[in-house]
């Protein structure tokens, strides 16, 4: 009995091992994937060795070595309160991407359950929520970031909350359709009968066959994550001095192009790098799990 139990197990999980199998093939075989996880492995390890690569305080001003070209000692120079260039970008990619990473926590988790509750009740819950989504896009999303730090106070935190607050309409939107599109399917039409919840039905049978546009989008959304809360600490709205963030660094620099344009370039590079690694795997994504893009 416990053999022929077993069996059927494993004939059961067959087609399932199988399916992932398919897809881990896919993924590795896509060029977008394989490049765009590498350099942000190699990012995340340079931030997290960063007080083992870097003997420099980020924050530990040295006047006497204020605007120093890139050398042997500051690989990337010195900025103008004589900061280490390198050890501030490398600690600055810790900050950046712990935003990016909240940020789409935030706005994943919060649109994608208002989608689901949204496309699938319908009638006046589904109209309340999406004429609330429609009043948050008719506001630009960095907009609409401004404003909640604004009201909340100047802190990287609140940033975090601000941009995923003003990206939950993307989520909402995406998840909703999808919610929509396979409600009366056979397989929910049966929950139903069967009496489940309404809360069970769309946590363990719609959320999960609605996971893989929120993959993509989420992938992609933390590289505008990135820059909107750069965007924020160059305004002076973020991270405040000496945190080293590169957006900050960004806006301490911008008086010294001329003179010293490193203090710029590298902080610049490292959100166009981190960015371009970050949309380069949402669209390897995005070709792996969308089924009318594969061959």
């Amino acid at each position: 009995m416990t053999n022929t139990a077993t069996l059927k197990l494993t004939e059961q999980n067959r087609p399932r091992v199988e399916q992932r199998r398919r897809l881990l093939r896919r993924l590795r075989r896509s060029g977008n994937v394989v490049v765009g996880v590498t350099i942000l492995a190699l990012i995340a390890a340079l931030a997290l060795l960063a007080p083992v690569i870097s003997s420099y305080n980020p924050e530990l001003m040295a006047p006497l070595d204020r605007l120093q070209p890139p050398s042997a000692a500051h690989l990337f120079g010195t900025d103008d309160f004589g900061r280490d260039v390198l050890t501030r970008v490398l600690f600055g990619a810790q900050i950046s991407l712990v935003v990016g990473l909240v940020s789409v926590a935030v706005a994943s988790v919060a649109g994608s359950l208002l989608g689901v509750v949204a496309g699938y009740t319908g009638g006046t819950t589904d109209s309340v929520i999406m004429r609330l989504i429609d009043v948050m896009l008719a506001f630009p999303s960095i907009l609409l970031a401004l404003v909640i730090v604004a009201i909340l106070g100047r802190s990287l935190p609140n940033v975090m909350l601000a941009v995923g607050i003003s990206t939950i309409p993307v989520y909402t939107r995406i998840v909703r359709g999808s919610t929509l599109s396979i409600k009366e399917a056979d397989f929910i039409l049966s929950a139903r009968a069967i009496g489940a919840p309404s809360g069970r039905i769309m946590l363990r049978h719609i959320l999960p066959n609605v996971i893989a546009p929120i993959i993509v989008v989420t992938t992609n959304g933390i590289a505008g994550a990135i820059i909107s809360g750069a965007a924020l600490s160059f305004l002076g709205l973020g991270a405040q001095p000496p945190t080293p963030e590169w957006g900050l660094m960004l806006s301490e620099g911008r008086n010294y192009l001329r003179q010293a344009s490193w203090v710029t370039t590298y902080p610049g590079l490292a959100i166009m790098i981190t960015v371009m690694a970050i949309n380069l795997l949402g669209d390897g994504l995005r070709d792996v799990l969308d089924p009318r893009l594969r061959i």
